[in-house]
């Protein structure tokens, strides 16, 4: 703590050694960095105390223009142009950070993400930083965005050493995932066929650690991945529903504490902007079969309608249907309607107030070409035009829950199972797995009414003559519900052709409604069997080249309301969702714009420039769509997209709330 006591505002126009940098830095990411400043003026450079992370604006007008903040942040738009865009720019902004690597400790430095430098400016800021950094620390570039990385493609790395930002991610050691704090039994797998063949069982209580965490885990209390992985995972997706600390620690299986840690009850934390994981030893609880407590708040589950309900067109439904047709049905056809009509909220998000600024209108003006940022006519026509030139929802049909119910009440075989699985729930039963292969064995076995099978047949006739292969998909009403997500829980079928597949993929939809998974995890979460519906989608299997998930926030940094994450995969959305292949992974800023890769994921070699371009009006349109599905008035809620790219338009396949804890 001597040094927090002694530590300088700033060092200006002198070297920066390390002991002055750990005087100075902050933590970001997990990385000590050092906020910069070099004023062409004197010229002079600024290494700021960024301990605070202090805005770079606050430095400028406080300690080198002399007037107060304000005044420059009354028109904070202008001054971020000058910094930010002009080529005869008097400030140039920048971040140096501090990596440990096999080789010693080498220094990044990055420019504001938004910032357009070109290649001689780049050139001029490196050599700048340089000489006024210890010679003894190896200095690299590491551009701030795709314009940027372009710009340097050219200049030999000899001349100009750069460290990409994917290749700092995949080499990261720590990636907090989800932060948060929990107490509970540590379990530790060297494999997944370890996990798979254990005797005792993962309970709620447990802390995970294996190399990669499966989709299918029961809820648990905590989560460490000893490889790479994507927040979008199915498996991060449903932790970051459950409000359970997450996190990749490489190395850990390798330490000596983790080995000696196996089988305790531990404290495990992680922190947004720590450097490690904290596990440490903890008191075993004297009653371990104390309810979760997530079981002492419910989740809450609309009541579904399952009176006589005829099969849709996808296109004929809106947002409202869910109580008939389940979540996702609902959505598309809400999707459908405002691909087709607009919407009157779609511009929230930007016309949020951002102090100083009054609002982010001006931003969204630039990136849709409307001259006037007022004139919200022109800004709404616009985004209508994006949508309407670069997206689309492929054709599908929709079965609501009253012909699941229908089907369940046609078998007494069923019904009787479904009242002996009933009965094991009501009195808590431990082993309710029979029960359930047997349930979901009825349902997949018994024959369809004829008069049910003709339904489906002629609303396929009907809407979808023409399609060779079809996707069918759950829609249920317990699913993309507060404090219970189901990510990946229930049945999708892909590449289903004949009148028979399809009638035997809608079974065993139904039939995913009653695995042991799904029921063990609405039972927790205190969602009835007797209130869980499931609907179907019949959908337009769309062939691609390019498929993904993005969510319209960051989910690695909860503040930024900037950037949008993109998932993709060359071969499918499937590979993206569940984990098995690590897909490229890229944040596209919907402010300022342009976006930049974090990983390469599995993939040799990123998409190229015109596919960027493309993922980058993906991301605008995420956000669009994120203001009219918002369900109150902040915009706030990030969605969640999962997209094919079929030619220059995105197929949009799924749209869901991400659901991101306090």
């Amino acid at each position: 703590m001597a040094d927090r006591d002694i530590r300088p505002a700033a060092v200006v126009g002198e070297l920066l050694d390390l002991t002055r940098f750990r005087q100075l830095a902050g933590t970001l990411g997990g990385y000590p960095y050092v906020k910069l400043v070099v004023d062409r003026d004197g010229p002079t450079i600024h290494f700021i105390d960024s301990a605070d992370n202090p805005l770079h604006v606050r430095y400028i007008a406080e300690e080198i223009l002399g007037v107060p903040t304000t005044e420059l942040m009354r028109d904070i738009d202008a001054f971020n142009h000058d910094v930010l865009h002009r080529p005869d720019r008097r400030f140039y902004l920048g971040l140096l950070a501090l990596h440990g690597t096999a080789d010693g400790d080498v220094l990044s430095l990055e420019t504001v993400e938004a910032d357009t430098m070109d290649a001689d400016l780049l050139r001029y800021f490196y050599g700048y930083v340089r000489d006024h950094v210890d010679a003894s620390v190896p200095l690299v570039l590491k551009p701030a965005n795709h314009l940027q990385e372009q710009q340097i493609a050219d200049i030999p790395p000899a001349e100009l050493p750069r460290l990409l930002a994917h290749e700092l991610f995949s080499s990261a050691s720590f990636v907090p995932l989800n932060p948060g704090a929990t107490r509970g039994r540590l379990r530790v797998f060297r494999s997944e066929r370890e996990y798979r063949d254990t005797a005792n069982p993962v309970r709620w209580h447990d802390i995970i650690v294996m190399p990669r965490v499966p989709d299918d885990i029961p809820r648990l209390s905590g989560i460490i991945n000893a490889e790479h992985t994507t927040p979008l995972s199915h498996t991060n997706i449903l932790a970051t529903g459950w409000g359970i600390p997450n996190a990749v620690r490489l190395g850990i299986l390798d330490r000596p504490a983790t080995s000696r840690l196996d089988g305790s009850w531990v404290d495990y934390r992680v922190e947004a902007s720590g450097a490690d994981v904290h596990l440490e030893p903890a008191a075993t609880p004297t009653d371990l079969d104390v309810r979760p407590p997530w079981a002492e708040e419910p989740v809450t589950l609309a009541p579904p309608e399952v009176a006589a309900t005829p099969i849709v067109a996808l296109s004929d439904l809106r947002g409202d249907a869910h109580y008939r047709f389940g979540t996702k049905a609902a959505n598309l056809g809400e999707l459908c309607h405002v691909l087709a009509h607009g919407s009157s909220r779609w511009l929230g998000f930007y016309r949020v107030p951002r102090p100083p600024r009054d609002n982010l209108l001006g931003y969204l003006a630039t990136q849709l070409g409307v001259a006037d940022p007022a004139d919200t006519d022109a800004l709404s026509a616009a985004a209508a035009r994006l949508l309407a030139e670069h997206t689309a929802v492929p054709r599908g049909i929709a079965l609501p829950f009253s012909l699941q119910q229908r089907f369940l009440e046609s078998s007494p075989a069923i019904q009787q199972a479904i009242g002996r699985l009933k009965m094991a729930l009501e009195i808590g039963a431990v082993e309710v797995d029979p029960l359930c292969r047997d349930l979901q064995r009825l349902i997949t076995t018994t024959r369809l009414p004829e008069d049910m099978r003709r339904m489906i047949d002629d609303a396929i006739v009907t809407h979808l003559s023409g399609v060779g292969r079809f996707v069918v998909r759950s829609s249920s009403n317990a699913e993309d519900l507060a404090g219970f997500s189901a990510a990946g829980v229930y049945e999708s079928l892909r590449h289903v052709g004949t009148a028979d597949t399809v009638v035997d993929a809608v079974r065993e939809v139904w039939a995913s409604m009653l695995s042991t998974r799904s029921v063990l995890l609405r039972q927790q979460a205190g969602i009835p069997l007797a209130d869980s519906y499931m609907g179907v989608i019949v959908q337009e299997q769309v062939p691609a080249s390019v498929g993904g998930v993005l969510v319209t926030c960051n989910p690695l940094n909860r503040k930024d309301f900037r950037n949008v994450y993109v998932n993709m995969s060359a071969r499918s959305v499937t590979e993206v969702v569940e984990g098995g292949h690590a897909p490229l992974q890229h944040l596209y800023n919907t402010v300022e714009g342009g976006g930049r890769t974090l990983s390469l994921g599995a993939e040799e070699t990123d998409v190229d420039a015109a596919t960027k371009e493309r993922l980058g009006r993906l991301a605008l349109i995420g956000r669009l769509l994120q203001s009219h599905f918002s369900p109150d008035y902040t915009y706030a809620t990030p969605v969640d997209i999962e997209w094919v790219l079929d030619g220059d338009r995105f197929q949009l396949l799924q749209l869901r709330p991400y659901r991101m804890p306090e």
